[in-house]
């Protein structure tokens, strides 16, 4: 965690937060929003700075007492304080009831939503597969636009409620940040370029899935949007990003239009953004949620089964959108067969999005 502007530029390397760098840049100039400028302004100088079981017990048709074990989250919630202090004063902890702090129980829920996703789509048992304790920090720092993974824990602005409202109040930026803890622990994607880019989507992927299963969404239901309602009510945009259509989620005369391209034909090379990190990742974003709506029914029950798959399976930590297509086509075709509808869907997707594939399921840039 960066705890003075000295530290920025590590911290930079190997901080992901959910709004990008980009837009908090054109935030910065805004004269539309004044208060909303001058807090991008100091979130930009800020930077991005043991296992538990349930037992549910039951009486079965004998008459005995039956006590079932399974994985249950460690959850661990912290205040700052509106200081840049980590992790600030422990508010709420496992099994303590919610306290008149919204969003402290916001953000317990939403590290509680992760998890289960986690648990019961992948049989991942937290986010390092061994019940990792889940921790989080609220109010960090004042008016600060943004939410963050430190690599250890989930940190939380309150947003300068003028453009960005609380970020706990979406569960998709949740499961989008515990996410990048996930990936930490398995590919390791290196945070620059097209592994960069696809550290981010397969993060919006996990963001996503969070918010669909716990909302019981299916793949043609859902909204897609990453990040929705947390722009506030005088904001033209809908969310931070749209993984079906990538570069509509906002159209703001201040923030600009979404720049995200959704085709490699507008692949953006850029030295901005660790190479356009959260630019192209709309590329891989359209090609899942085009793969899951092809499959239908939930989304993490083949689409997220096989992108969670191609992540955990020895990908390497600087793979290619190309490396990562063929890494989904192999899982797909692992798990339902090299002529299965879910192995054409997805071979399919990618072609639609410009990542050739040829014949025996490998990939082209």
């Amino acid at each position: 965690m960066a705890r003075s502007t000295s530290d920025t530029e590590s911290v930079a390397a190997v901080h992901q937060g959910i709004v990008p760098s980009y837009l908090l840049d054109r935030l910065a100039q805004s004269t539309r929003f004044p208060r909303a400028a001058d807090a991008a302004r100091q979130t930009l100088t800020i930077g991005r700075p043991p296992r538990r079981a349930r037992i549910e017990l039951s009486i079965d048709a004998s008459g005995n007492l039956v006590a079932e074990v399974s994985a249950a989250p460690d959850r661990t919630i912290s205040d700052a304080q509106n200081t840049e202090t980590l992790p600030g004063v422990r508010v709420r902890t496992e099994d303590e009831p919610p306290v008149d702090d919204e969003a402290v129980n916001e953000a317990y829920d939403g590290l509680g939503a992760t998890f289960e996703l986690l648990l019961s789509a992948f049989g991942r048992t937290s986010i390092d597969g061994a019940g990792a304790a889940l921790e989080a920090t609220v109010h960090f720092g004042v008016d600060y636009d943004n939410a963050f993974w430190d690599g250890e824990r989930m940190v939380f602005g309150d947003g300068d409620g003028e453009v960005f409202l609380g970020f706990t109040g979406s569960v998709s930026i949740i499961g989008h940040e515990l996410g990048h803890g996930v990936i930490q622990h398995t590919a390791g994607l290196e945070y620059q370029g097209q592994s960069g880019a696809l550290n981010e989507s397969i993060a919006d992927v996990f963001g996503a899935l969070t918010e669909q299963y716990q909302r019981g969404d299916t793949a043609e239901d859902a909204t897609w949007l990453i990040g929705g309602g947390i722009f506030g009510a005088a904001v033209e945009g809908r969310a931070l990003r749209s993984m079906i259509e990538p570069g509509t989620a906002y159209d703001d005369d201040q923030l600009g239009r979404d720049p995200q391209p959704a085709h490699m034909r507008d692949y953006v090379e850029t030295a901005e953004d660790n190479g356009g990190v959260h630019l192209n990742s709309g590329i891989p974003n359209r090609a899942f949620a085009l793969a899951a709506i092809a499959l239908g029914g939930p989304a993490w029950e083949r689409a997220g089964l096989v992108w969670y798959r191609a992540l955990t399976g020895g990908l390497g930590p600087t793979a290619t959108f190309a490396e990562f297509a063929e890494a989904t086509i192999a899982a797909a075709t692992a798990q339902y067969g090299e002529d299965s509808e879910v192995s054409a869907a997805v071979r399919t997707a990618w072609t639609t999005v410009g990542v050739a594939v040829d014949e025996r399921g490998g990939a082209g840039g």
